[in-house]
């Protein structure tokens, strides 16, 4: 996989040029407000990435699988990290330092390439930002399963987790897993869902119903 709106000359360029650096489940890829010191190509395994708020509330902003390039809009916009970055799994990366990934990305022609894809990333949190604004928490919580499970049935995340996603409490989320589970479209243990009728919940999710 490549992330969406890069080519897949420019990403094989940037695979080759980069220096591998693996991270277990739990180690931070990146941390939020540290400098833009290099980019991470994401190869293998998950990560989440965080936002802390001032207040001390936490955001989970997205889920994201192989195939995806990490820290480059802070590169290529020369402000800090916007948020910390997590790994869920094992995770394998390439690591190329700032000025080398700038020069790469401006050798191939790739700066639009880029612009596409970042704008293509500010696009989705702005549609995840209105449905959690706009839905009850049934279809909130349905349709945050679908975007967090980015490699397949499981989440990978627990209660709390998906409720910082979408601005819910652990007991709401807890109560409509629970009615996900009851329709046997998931199945939960400690700290991780898995989704077992995919179609099931795609359904749910056009149909836009507030409860399940």
């Amino acid at each position: 996989m490549i992330p969406a709106g890069v080519s897949p000359r420019t990403w094989e360029s940037l695979v080759a040029a980069g220096r591998e650096r693996r991270f277990r489940a739990g180690d931070v890829l990146l941390r939020q407000g540290d400098p833009p010191s290099h980019v991470l190509l994401l190869l293998a395994g998950r990560i989440k990435a965080l936002l802390a708020l001032p207040d001390g509330e936490v955001l989970l902003l997205a889920v994201r699988g192989p195939g995806e390039l990490l820290g480059e809009i802070a590169v290529l916009g020369g402000d800090g990290r916007s948020a910390t970055v997590v790994a869920m799994d094992a995770c394998v990366t390439r690591a190329l330092p700032a000025d080398r990934f700038r020069a790469l990305v401006r050798a191939a022609g790739a700066e639009a390439d880029l612009l596409r894809h970042a704008m293509r990333r500010l696009r989705e949190g702005e549609e995840w930002r209105a449905e959690t604004a706009a839905l009850p928490a049934g279809p909130r919580v349905v349709r945050a399963l679908l975007r967090l499970a980015v490699t397949g049935g499981e989440v990978g995340l627990g209660q709390q987790e998906i409720g910082q996603a979408v601005g819910l409490s652990r007991g709401v989320v807890a109560a409509e897993l629970a009615r996900l589970r009851e329709l046997g479209i998931v199945s939960t243990e400690r700290g991780r869902t898995v989704i077992t009728d995919r179609p099931g919940l795609r359904a749910l999710a056009a149909s836009g119903r507030d409860s399940v």
